[in-house]
């Protein structure tokens, strides 16, 4: 396809992107940082507690603008989570999907189409809710996840009833929302193939496409000499249910099983915002919790084995990829190494029971030159096939395309269609605006 024009492009992200401490924020920035090298890039986020608005203008310092609005999220488990959840009862919205409906978003977002905008970049199902899915500015939706997905096996897992009815409940709505989103959007993204295949069985005749996962392979480089003996390391934001479910599961099912084999075996578990019951794992012998860290290098280094003991989820699991980045072993579910186009046996090792996973772990504990082998080849697999400059430029082909097969804008006073929306924003003052120069100060209209 001929090169087109330099693009105006509005990315819009809920839940903020800095510090880059989840995968779909560090996949969310590699893709920005290439596209904002070439095109003119707005981006439009949300920052709670924990996050750094001026760091991301710092580290997005090619974009246009970056405007960040001052968003709290109802968390699991408090008076405004219950209610958002008891007011989306009788909606057709999941309460995940509901309580991400924020008004102020959804008039900045029109504030900055009608100045002119090529392509706008919905982030994750949730910023779904606040963009304009059929108007004069065509929309990708970017899916990390197949997010109904997730809820399906959570539920499939759950053992209490009335939480697994619950469940069983939101998977459906997710499910409903989620075609209709893929439906409305001018193409929708996925991460894998596996990942498009699923979107377009839920809503048949999209415009789909699949661009795989990188990795910043200069960045997470292997470190042979930090490695502990049978030390076993996991990472992921602890804030996401399908983590907290694989640690639990590991150290009630699957760790024990190890120590028989290999006594004296360590576990540290890395990620952000650990629960309660994840913190509590802590307190057993041999398990470290170590909540957030600035860098995740030197524990993802410290480990003999990295494990991914997955039961749910979606989309395609970074963590793996910084793993074989750093030279790591790496024995995975099924679920855990979905769509991410690496081989069993040579990149990493799959296994799903708990016996099977332990006596894989115990194996590779027990071979260096097999564990470094196949810590060699994931290595070689992602410098070849997975760096971010190369995802980059598929994700930008893509973007160019939408472009040219919409055409010429239509008309403004077409009808724009939202996804249906209400509920409470939860907002406060004040928010932080970055403009051309990379230049932060208070907005002058911030209501």
């Amino acid at each position: 396809m001929k090169r087109s024009r330099r693009l105006r492009v509005l990315w819009v992200k809920m839940g903020g992107l800095w510090p880059s401490t989840t995968g779909g924020r560090v996949r969310s920035l590699s893709i920005i940082s290439e596209l904002s090298r070439k095109h003119d890039v707005s981006v439009l986020t949300t920052h709670g507690q924990g996050d750094d608005p001026d760091g991301l203008a710092r580290h997005l310092s090619n974009c246009e603008r970056v405007v960040s609005l001052p968003f709290s999220v109802p968390k699991r488990g408090t008076p405004a989570f219950y209610g958002a959840l008891a007011r989306s009862w009788m909606s057709p919205f999941p309460v995940d999907l509901w309580k991400w409906r924020v008004p102020e978003m959804r008039r900045e977002v029109d504030a900055l189409l009608a100045g002119g905008v090529d392509l706008c970049v919905a982030d994750f199902l949730f910023a779904a809710m606040n963009v304009p899915m059929d108007g004069p500015t065509p929309v990708a939706l970017f899916e990390h996840n197949v997010e109904y997905q997730i809820w399906q096996r959570l539920a499939a897992l759950e053992k209490h009833p009335l939480r697994r009815a619950l469940f069983e409940i939101e998977w459906r709505k997710y499910r409903s929302r989620e075609a209709d989103a893929c439906r409305l959007a001018d193409l929708t993204i996925a991460v894998s193939e596996d990942d498009r295949r699923r979107l377009e069985d839920i809503a048949p005749g999209i415009q789909a496409t699949s661009i795989p996962t990188g990795v910043d392979t200069g960045y997470f480089a292997p470190d042979p000499a930090a490695e502990r003996p049978a030390h076993l390391v996991f990472s992921g934001s602890m804030d996401w249910h399908p983590n907290e479910d694989a640690v639990l599961h590991f150290c009630d099912a699957i760790l024990p099983r190890i120590r028989v084999e290999v006594p004296g075996t360590t576990f540290t578990i890395v990620g952000r915002n650990p629960s309660a019951r994840v913190r509590e794992l802590g307190e057993r012998a041999g398990v470290h919790v170590t909540g957030t860290v600035d860098d995740v290098r030197p524990e993802i280094a410290a480990g003999a084995v990295y494990v991914v003991p997955l039961r749910a989820g979606g989309g395609t699991r970074l963590k793996i990829f910084e793993a074989l980045a750093m030279g790591r072993a790496v024995v995975s579910t099924t679920v855990g190494a979905e769509g991410l186009g690496i081989t069993p046996g040579r990149h990493f090792v799959a296994a799903d029971d708990p016996a099977a996973f332990s006596r894989e772990v115990v194996s590779l504990l027990r071979d260096p030159e097999r564990r470094h082998r196949i810590g060699e080849a994931g290595r070689s697999l992602v410098e070849t096939c997975y760096s971010w400059p190369t995802i980059g430029r598929v994700f930008e082909q893509r973007c160019e395309e939408v472009v040219a097969e919409h055409g010429h804008p239509r008309s403004v006073a077409n009808r724009r269609a939202y996804l249906p929306r209400a509920g409470s924003s939860r907002l406060r003052r004040p928010r932080v605006v970055a403009g051309e120069h990379n230049e932060i100060g208070w907005s002058p209209h911030h209501p």
